[in-house]
C-alpha cells in the first residue's frame, strides 16, 4: 500500500485495519410502534442497552487491533471543513423536501448550528417541537404538522454502516439506497468522504453515487457487495440491489480499473434475503458460511468488460466460480445441518452475517449457538458478540461495519 492509498479493502477476510461504525444515538430513541415499519425496523429497541452492546462490539474490534472511527464524529468533524455546510445545504435544504418557505430556514440552520449538534440532527431527525423559534416561518409544512411530527425524519439505519457506502479495493461507492427511509444517509456519507480531512488529504476514487442524480431504480447497497480479491467483486441482486444498479456499478469498476470481474448472485426477493450477507459470508480464505436452505436453483453470472460495454455469462456453479476467483482448489461451503425452522430462526438473528477480523477469525452474534459451534468444529474461531438488542435491528456484525482498510 502506497502512502496515498491508506484506504483500500482488498478482501473479505484479510486482516482488518480500520472500520467506520455508528454508535446508536437519539435516532434509536425515536423509534415507536407507529413508525418502526416506515423506518424499516421490526421492533422498538431498548436504546440504552443497544448503545451498551455497541460499545462492547467496538471494544472487541479495538482489542483485535482494529482502528474504529465513529460516523457521528466523522460527520461533525467534516462539517467544520470549508465548503461542507454549503455542500450540505444545497442537497438537504431543498424546496422539494421542506417547501420553498421553510427550506431557507433549514439552510440557515445547516450553516450556523454547532457541528456536533448538527450531526445529531442529521442522524437523529427534527420534530416540529424541536424547530422552536422557526415556528414564525410562514410554512404550510409547519402549520399542518403536530408538535411531535418529524420535519426531518430520523435515520436509525445509520447503525448499519455497511450499506450506505462500500470500499472496493482502492475506490468507494457511496450507494444510492433502495428504500426512501435510507436514501438521505447518502448525503451524510458524501459530506464525510468529500470534506473530512482523513479523506480529503487524498481524495478517493468514487465509483458510484457521489452526485445528486436520481439513481432509483439503479440502487446498490453495501450488504450486497463482497470484495473477493484478485480484482474480483461479488454482488447480490435482490430486494435492495437491482440489475440496473449492478450494471452501473460494474461499468464503473471496469472504467476505473478497480476490478476485472464481477460475480452477480440472484437472491430471492424477500426480507429474509435482504442482502447477500444474510445468505452467505466469507469466513476464511477458502470458506463461506451459507444459509442451509439457500435455493439450489440460485442463479449467478460473471460480468466482464467487452468493447466498452459489459458481457454476461451465466455460471454453472457459483462456488466453482468463487474457487476460481479466490485461486483455491475448492471452496468449503459450510452449511449447518439443521431443520428448516431452526435455520430460519438463526437466519432471522443474522446467523450467517459474520465479520472477519483476520482469516478464520470472525465476529458473530452469540445467540446463534448452532451455527457458531458448527463453524468452530470446522476450524473457524467465532468471537461471540452480545446482541440481544442490536440484533433486533436485523443486522449483524458485518452489517454494522464499513471496512475502509483491510489487507488481502
Amino acid at each position: 500500500m502506497t502512502s496515498d492509498q491508506r484506504f483500500t479493502v482488498d478482501s473479505e477476510v484479510g486482516r482488518l485495519r480500520e472500520v467506520i461504525v455508528h454508535r446508536p444515538g437519539s435516532e434509536l430513541s425515536r423509534l415507536t410502534p407507529t413508525n418502526v415499519d416506515a423506518l424499516l425496523f421490526d421492533d422498538v429497541m431498548w436504546a440504552d442497552r443497544a448503545r451498551d452492546e455497541h460499545d462492547l462490539f467496538a471494544k472487541q474490534l479495538v482489542d483485535r487491533g482494529v482502528t474504529v472511527h465513529h460516523f457521528a464524529d466523522l460527520l461533525a468533524e467534516a462539517l467544520e471543513a470549508d465548503g461542507a455546510r454549503d455542500f450540505l445545504a444545497s442537497r438537504l435544504a431543498t424546496p422539494e423536501r421542506f417547501g420553498p418557505m421553510l427550506s431557507g430556514a433549514v439552510a440557515e440552520l445547516v450553516r450556523t448550528y454547532p457541528a456536533a449538534e448538527l450531526a445529531d440532527v442529521l442522524i437523529g431527525g427534527l420534530t416540529k417541537r424541536d424547530v422552536g423559534a422557526w415556528l414564525t416561518t410562514p410554512s404550510l409544512l409547519l402549520r399542518s404538522a403536530s408538535p411531535d411530527d418529524f420535519i426531518l425524519a430520523p435515520l436509525p439505519n445509520h447503525l448499519f454502516q455497511r450499506d450506505n457506502s462500500a470500499w472496493i479495493y482502492g475506490a468507494v461507492s457511496v450507494n444510492p439506497m433502495a428504500k426512501e427511509a435510507r436514501q438521505r444517509e447518502t448525503i451524510n456519507s458524501r459530506v464525510v468522504y468529500n470534506f473530512h480531512p482523513m479523506f480529503r488529504a487524498a481524495p478517493p476514487t468514487f465509483l458510484y453515487g457521489n452526485d445528486s442524480a436520481v439513481h432509483v431504480p439503479a440502487t446498490v447497497e453495501g450488504g450486497d457487495v463482497a470484495v473477493v480479491g484478485h480484482r474480483t467483486v461479488m454482488v447480490g441482486m435482490g430486494e435492495r440491489t437491482t440489475p440496473q444498479g449492478v450494471e452501473a456499478l460494474s461499468q464503473r469498476l471496469f472504467e476505473t480499473g478497480t476490478a476485472e470481474r464481477v460475480i452477480v448472485v440472484e437472491l430471492p426477493k424477500s426480507r429474509a434475503f435482504m442482502h447477500l450477507d444474510t445468505a452467505l459470508t466469507q469466513v476464511d480464505r477458502d470458506a463461506y458460511s451459507v444459509y442451509p436452505y439457500l435455493p439450489d436453483t440460485l442463479r449467478s453470472w460473471h460480468v466482464t468488460p467487452e468493447y466498452g460495454g459489459l458481457a454476461f455469462h451465466e455460471n454453472d456453479d457459483l462456488f466453482r466460480e468463487l474457487s476460481y476467483a479466490l485461486q483455491v482448489d475448492q471452496v468449503r461451503v459450510l452449511k449447518v445441518p439443521m431443520d428448516r425452522r431452526a435455520a430460519e430462526r438463526e437466519q432471522w438473528d443474522d446467523g450467517n452475517n459474520f465479520l472477519a477480523v483476520e482469516p478464520g477469525v470472525v465476529l458473530g452474534y452469540e445467540c446463534n449457538t448452532t451455527t457458531n459451534r458448527y463453524l468452530s468444529d470446522h476450524g473457524i474461531t467465532v468471537l461471540p458478540v452480545v446482541g440481544s438488542e442490536l440484533g433486533r435491528g436485523r443486522g449483524g456484525p458485518r452489517c454494522m461495519t464499513c471496512p475502509i482498510s483491510r489487507e488481502a
